[in-house]
Order: structure tokens, then sequence, then C-alpha cells
């Protein structure tokens, strides 16, 4: 017999790991009068290194963290700052200090942080509960029933030995893979990205720095700190990461195009490890000679995924893992956990001051799939180019600048919400996201006609040379008027467009008879920035710049 607690509560939220107590955070913190009750199935303390993923975060997933949230202090004193992403293309190599490197000799002024997922989710629910939030570890949803022409949704679970009900207004579900109103209502969509991943953590820290005895290659980054990096080691349809925790753990994973690399061939620890042997020599033979205890192992198949519906006028909505999912290359799920946090904490406000949410609940959803299925681009279909040392590089600066361009500053400028700004964006959004469209077609072509230079080239890409990206990066931070704000998206996309511009050229000049993939048209009257001011001749013609 189930206990029904008292009147319906404001906020019911099925999942108490990283997106569902931020959303209980951001909830509380906007109205201090609400009542959110979290369900969240794992007991809490969890153990730190836990094995969820989502552990290196990006520009927009920090600042909801730092700023947003205003969980700064907990990042600075108890998380790691990350010197950045950081790419070798080195498949089967055994120096890596021989092979293209594409990051940031110092820090850009835009951070971010490596998150120990344990450490942090345990912040998070004693934080929850200084707020007054009624967060329940060890709780085991057993039953949905959403209501119907405004009536109350009904969650049964189980907590403390009882089987209980609680009634709730709104109900979102940020279960992760569980996907509990996924299931339920039948949304799970698939997004045409076949991606698998098998990943681990070891007891102590690896250095990468360490694997070469070059004082100059060590000595290109101010600190040497390569190994606080979130460190991709990348070959044809697959990467490896490498990504420290605060508590001493080192994570590491494999992450795959399903076709080109066989879940099967990597879905256990020693598996995985004779995979690394044949694909990441000098990674496989450091870990075996760390003597590092192994931790946990986890793997996962076709872990992308789209979703039908996330946001409803009917009161529900689901959020992080449990709605859709990207891939972990670009770091992109902190990203999209704010935003949608965000749309959510704007409908139950509207809905709390008694307003219709109906329209808003579609256009918030129009908007939250825009960005996702554009961020997708970045990753589908690519996966066979990413061992490309020549055209890999080009590929992931100009993913950064359409990230910095567009998404970025409408999340730090608080405007993923503003409608009529948003509207007036429009035009610009358009036309950087057909410029998107076009150059991730021509990139693919490019890296498929070819093979670019031979991994042991020592290319020195550095990312804070270039004073155009440090721009863009420490611009986000900037405070602006709309009109203002809207010049300077004008402006990225101007950039965007004399980039994809050069990017075109530079194919051409390899395979005149390339399909254009439409930039022509698009990059007409694009200006021209001042000589090696977008990139360096060198990142085409192969030549190792200066270490200093």
């Amino acid at each position: 017999m189930a206990l029904t607690s008292g009147s319906p509560r404001d906020v019911v939220i099925l999942g108490g790991g990283l997106a569902g107590l931020t959303l209980a955070l951001q909830l509380r913190q906007r109205d201090p009068g609400i009542d959110v009750l979290v369900l969240e199935r794992n007991a809490h303390p969890v153990r730190e290194a836990a094995f969820k993923v989502g552990e290196s975060t990006v520009e927009v997933g920090a600042h909801y963290f730092a700023e947003v949230l205003g969980l700064r202090e907990h990042l600075e004193r108890e998380q790691l700052v990350k010197f950045g992403l950081r790419y070798f293309f080195n498949d089967r190599s055994t120096q890596l200090d021989q092979c293209t490197e594409l990051g940031v000799s110092r820090l850009l002024p835009t951070g971010s942080w490596q998150l120990d997922r344990g450490r942090f989710e345990n912040f998070l629910g004693e934080r929850a509960r200084a707020l007054g939030i009624d967060f329940r570890d060890a709780a085991v949803v057993r039953g949905i029933e959403l209501g119907e022409s405004g009536a109350s949704h009904q969650v049964a679970y189980e907590h403390a030995g009882q089987t209980q009900r609680v009634a709730a207004r709104w109900l979102v579900d940020a279960s992760g893979r569980a996907g509990l109103l996924k299931r339920k209502l039948g949304l799970a969509q698939a997004n045409g990205h076949d991606a698998n991943a098998a990943w681990w953590r070891v007891d102590g820290k690896l250095d990468i720095n360490e694997w070469s005895g070059d004082p100059q290659w060590r000595a290109r980054c101010e600190p040497p700190d390569r190994w606080r990096s979130t460190n991709h080691l990348c070959g044809p349809g697959y990467w490896f990461w490498l990504i420290p925790l605060a508590s001493g753990s080192h994570s590491l994973g494999i992450v795959c195009d399903a076709a080109m690399h066989p879940l099967e061939t990597m879905n256990t620890h020693d598996k995985a490890m004779a995979w690394l042997r044949v694909h990441q020599p000098q990674a496989a033979a450091a870990l075996d000679a760390s003597g590092l205890a192994l931790q946990d192992f986890r793997f996962l198949r076709g872990f992308s995924h789209g979703c039908k519906q996330v946001f409803s006028a009917d009161r529900w909505a689901l959020t992080g893992e449990a709605g859709v999912f990207l891939d972990p290359f670009y770091s992109p799920g902190s990203d999209f956990i704010a935003l949608s946090n965000t749309y959510v904490s704007e409908l139950v406000a509207m809905d709390r001051a008694g307003g219709p949410i109906e329209a808003h609940a579609q256009i918030y959803q129009l908007l939250y799939f825009s960005f996702y299925e554009n961020s997708l681009t970045l990753y589908r279909g690519q996966y066979p180019i990413f061992g490309n040392a020549l055209v890999m590089p080009l590929k992931i600066m100009w993913d950064y600048t359409y990230y910095w361009a567009l998404l970025a500053p409408v999340f730090f400028g608080g405007r993923q919400a503003a409608l009529p700004l948003l509207s007036r964006l429009k035009p610009a959004f358009g036309r950087g996201r057909a410029l998107n469209l076009g150059m991730q077609a021509l990139l693919r072509d490019w890296g498929l006609r070819d093979a670019g230079p031979a991994v042991a080239d020592g290319r020195w890409l550095d990312q804070y040379r270039l004073d155009w990206a440090c721009a863009m990066n420490g611009g986000l931070a900037d405070t602006l008027d709309d009109d203002d704000f809207v010049a300077r998206i004008d402006a990225n996309v101007a950039r965007m467009a004399a980039l994809a511009a050069e990017l075109l050229a530079a194919a051409r000049h390899a395979h005149p008879r390339i399909d254009d993939h439409g930039l022509d048209a698009l990059c007409a009257g694009a200006v021209p920035l001042p000589d090696d001011a977008l990139l360096p001749s060198h990142w085409h013609a192969g030549v190792a710049p200066a270490t200093t």
C-alpha cells in the first residue's frame, strides 16, 4: 500500500545527477519559495571518480556552473582547472612528440574545469539540501501517471523501506539513460550518428609530458601541464580521451564509429587494452608501466540519441541525457544541460506566474532542437576523417569558431530565451547554419580525398597564438546591450564567412575540382582578414613552427 503525501509539489525531478540537481538549484535560486522534490536512485554520498561520463566542461557549461548557479568557489577549490581541449593525430605512433598537436600553449581568457563527477554531485546534493530542496537519495521510481486536463502528475517511488506516492504540478525527467518519461511516452528517436564508447578509470595521474624526453616539446606549454587538458589521441574512425580528476584518478575512454571499430573489440578492459596496443601503443605502454589499479570499466553502444519532444505545455519536461545526447568529442554535455535547464526554469516560472506556456514550450523546444541539430553536424558522418592530420585541425578550428560565434555568446549573454532579440538574430543564425553545413560537407570531402601529412610531422598548432581565436573566446564575457550584441553576432558570422572562404581556397589548392558545397555563394562578399589572421600558412604546408 503506497503512502500518499500531502498537497502537490511544485516540481518533482526524477533523477538527482548532474542535470537534476543543477535544475533544482536553478529553480530554487530563481524562486526561493518553490517546492522542489528530487528523487535519486543512487545512495549519497556517491564515491569519487564515479563512472559517469561528462567530466570535461567547455565554456557554456562552465559558465552555467560557475556564474549562473554561483558555484565558482567549489570549482576553483575542489575541481581541476582545464588546460583546454588538446588533440594529437597519432594513430599507431610510438612518438607523441613527433605527431601533429593542436592545443593552447597558455590558458585562453574564458576557461573551464575538469569535473570529478562523484565529488561534484555530492557537493550539489549537499547544496540542494542547504537551500531547502527536498533531495531524497536511494529513492527508486516505480510508477508515473501523467495528469490530464490540468490535473497533477503522480509518481510512486520506494524510499526508506516504504512505497510512497507524490503529486506534482511539474514533472521533469532527469534520469539520464533510464529515460523514465521518454520510455513511457515513446519519445526515443535515432539521430543517424552511430558511435560507441568504452571507458574506465585508474587510481593515479598519467602525464603525457613524460612520454617525451625532448625539452623543447615539453616547454611548448606554460605551465607545462598538458596532463590537465582533455587530451584526444585521434585516428581514423576513433579518438581516445585522457581526463584527470581532482580526486587523483584519471579517466580514459575510447570513442569510435561503430562501423569502423566494432564495440566487440573493446567491450572488456582486456579487449580495450589490446585495442590500444594496436592503435595507441604509447598510451598502452604508459598504462602497462604505470602499475595504476583499475577502478571501473563501462561501455555503451549507440550513445548518441535524439528525442521527439522535451518540453510540454502539459507541465512535463526532459533534461540532460534523458532527452538528447550528442557526442563527447567537444565536451558539449554540460552545455546542453545548461540550455535545457534554463528553458525548463523559464517555463516553470511562467506557469507559476499564471501565464500560458503552450507557445513558449513550442518555441523553446524549436530553439533547443535547433542548437542540438546544428551541433550534431559537427560529428555525424565525420569520424572517418578523425585521423587526418591536415584536415582535422582545420575542422576543429572551424568547429570552435562556430561555437564561439553563435551558441556560446547567446548563453553567456543570457539571451537563449530572449525571443524578440533571437528574432532579430534569425538572419545571422541562418547564414551561420548554412556556412557550417557547407563547411562540414567540404571538410569531409577533403579529408576522405587526402591522407594529409604523415603522423610524424611534428607540427605544433597553437590556438593561443591566433589573436582572433583569443578575442572570440575572451569576448564571451563582454557585457553588451541588445544593439551591440546583434552587431557582435553579425561580426562573428562575417568572420565565419572569411574563414570559410580561406578553407575553401585551401581545399581547392589541394584538389582543384572539389565541390564547393554551396560555399562560393555563401562566402560572396566576405572580407579577407590580414595575412595569417585566421590560419597560419604552416597549417596547410605542414611546416613545424618555432616553439618559442
